[in-house]
């Protein structure tokens, strides 16, 4: 008798649909910034967000899906490449940057990682990606391009290869590196008032310097200076722009309209590849700050510029998903939809901040699950139950290995890969997750880990340190932009922290120490990071010290830099 289950999903399991030789195209949906308590299929009922939910009424909805990390660079590079960002040195440091900082970076996703959409690409797929990248541009070229997104396996690239900031926006206030600006002011200030008195002490004879040693003094301070005003004067053109492939084709972009591109070139990308196989990234620069949204959305929810936002991006995904049903693609392709990681809580003002739902914590906001547990749905009708919950842990690395088990590729062997193959999981075949251990970083610093006790179907996990909220008692840290992630800025757990999130998802109410299973799930999951440790090797830093800072010879520009200015569309 225990043998019919089992026949029963072996048959659902071969029906699934006979087209480009049993390869499905597929639609990937990454948010940017985006919390799972903001979307009305995870228990948000002042937000509409009627496509998502559609979604997940259609297809398969995880409540228990977790990024690689908690800010948009590093999270993105597991994404794309199955491994923890750790392995391909995409993590940042602390006393430097936690993502790339500009689009003029020598840093980036290395040349030698192997993107999904690199094998899919060997497999006969049509690739493209429209909207955020974020892994870099160029290595040592304004035009070598090493980094994008055509050379790590894309055909066909459309959007911002940095990320969307506040000053992208000319009304809103910058928020790129205010307090250094504000220092950098003074200091120019005051080196402007001590060459002023070196100079007339020099003309009194009161300073036993040569006017040589003086003027090439003042002329290396006035290049430093010049070097980062400029930097930051232009932020707006050098870091806003659209590509079309290898070429630039608004700088700056143009907010307003934006939204509106994104979605006709997701249409036309399905419509030109609808004889497939086709993978799509719709990489949305929603909801990532400023929420800057078109007139049409403007005002219509309940949350002001922040829900209109939320509001808008679901629209998009529901113009691309009927082009999908038009052109007769729904049941041979694969659908899913996620954020790079949580909500962030520390906005410029309260009507500006993220929610995570029942989650502590948000974006940069270490392994708290505020930062890292977001939304994530499968849909691909005849092959996925519909309108089922899956409540076992699952992580947005996963991404890798399934659509590169389903599109026919085989996976690199040279290297260790994290993500998992969910279709067993999808299809009800498996029952519980591939996953037993689950590590999350802060930067380069191991916050917390997860432990899946598959004997008693409970999540443990560990917390090592966490950050100091700013003010005390908080529940992020307002009184910066970030928290963070190392240092006087954490507090170390010796005896570690232990959390039930089978119990306590909202991680309230820490075990004692000396009593219960403490010490045997401790013991359990230290062996774990032991053996994690030692498969991790030393590779290029990505995001450290001269990888990411602004190099005018790397910045891309359509005019003659640095007026770099043009609307070819």
């Amino acid at each position: 008798m225990a043998l019919f289950p089992a026949v029963l999903l072996l048959l659902w399991a071969s029906t699934i649909p006979e087209t480009h030789g049993n390869k499905p195209n597929f639609v990937l949906f990454m948010a940017d910034d985006l919390g799972i308590g903001e979307v009305g299929c995870y228990g948000n009922n002042t937000l509409r967000t009627p496509n998502i939910d559609r979604l997940a009424r259609e297809g398969v909805r995880l409540t228990h899906h977790i990024a690689a990390a908690s800010l948009c660079t590093p999270s993105r590079a597991a994404f794309l490449t199955g491994r923890y960002p750790i392995r391909s040195g995409m993590t940042g440091h602390e006393g430097g940057y936690l993502v790339l900082m500009w689009s003029a970076v020598s840093g980036g996703l290395p040349t030698n990682e192997t993107t999904f959409a690199k094998i899919l690409q060997e497999q006969g797929y049509t690739t493209g990606i429209i909207g955020k990248w974020h892994l870099g541009v160029n290595c040592r070229s304004k035009n070598d391009f090493c980094y994008h997104p055509l050379n790590h396996g894309f055909d066909y690239f459309y959007g911002l290869t940095y990320t969307l900031i506040n000053d992208c926006e000319e009304s809103m206030p910058s928020e790129i590196h205010v307090p250094f600006r504000a220092k950098l002011q003074f200091y120019a200030q005051l080196f402007a008032m001590t060459l002023l008195t070196a100079m007339v002490s020099k003309r009194m004879g009161l300073l036993p310097v040569s006017w040589k040693v003086l003027v090439i003094f003042a002329c290396f301070v006035v290049l430093y200076f010049t070097y980062w005003f400029a930097a930051y004067a232009f932020l707006r053109y050098w870091n806003c722009f659209l590509m079309r492939d290898f070429e630039i084709t608004e700088q700056p972009m143009d907010l307003e309209t934006t939204a509106g591109k994104m979605v006709n070139e997701a249409k036309s990308f399905i419509s030109r590849n609808k004889e497939g196989p086709f993978l799509l990234f719709v990489s949305f620069l929603h909801i990532h700050s400023p929420h800057s949204t078109t007139e049409k959305f403007r005002g219509k929810s309940k949350h002001e510029r922040y829900g209109d936002n939320i509001e808008e991006m679901d629209w998009m995904i529901g113009e691309i998903l009927g082009a999908i049903d038009q052109e007769g693609l729904v049941n041979n392709t694969l659908t899913y939809f996620t954020s790079d990681h949580g909500a962030h809580l520390e906005g410029m003002n309260s009507k500006s901040q993220g929610f995570n739902g029942i989650y502590r914590g948000g974006k940069g906001i270490g392994g708290l699950e505020g930062a890292i547990r977001v939304p994530g749905i499968f849909r691909w009708p005849g092959v996925f139950p519909a309108n089922t919950i899956i409540d076992e842990p699952t992580s947005l690395m996963d991404i890798y290995t399934t659509v590169i088990k389903l599109g026919g590729g085989k996976l690199p062997e040279d290297r260790i890969i994290d993500g998992k193959d969910l279709v067993p999981l999808m299809q009800g075949l498996d029952s519980v997750s591939p996953h037993d251990f689950m590590f999350h970083y802060c930067t380069d610093q191991l916050h917390t880990v997860r432990w899946y006790q598959k004997s008693n179907h409970t999540v443990w996990k560990v917390h090592y340190m966490s950050p100091k909220f700013t003010p005390e008692g908080a529940g992020a840290c307002y009184g910066t932009k970030f928290c963070s992630c190392s240092g006087n800025g954490v507090i170390l757990h010796d005896p570690p922290l232990l959390y039930n999130l089978s119990g306590d998802p909202s991680e309230k109410n820490p075990l004692p120490h000396d009593v219960g299973p403490y010490q045997e799930v401790v013991q359990e999951i230290e062996q774990a990071v032991a053996m994690h440790k030692i498969s991790l090797h030393p590779v290029p830093q990505q995001l450290y010290k001269f990888n990411n800072m602004w190099d005018p010879r790397l910045q891309p520009c359509c005019g003659t830099f640095p007026l770099c200015w043009c609307q070819k569309e």
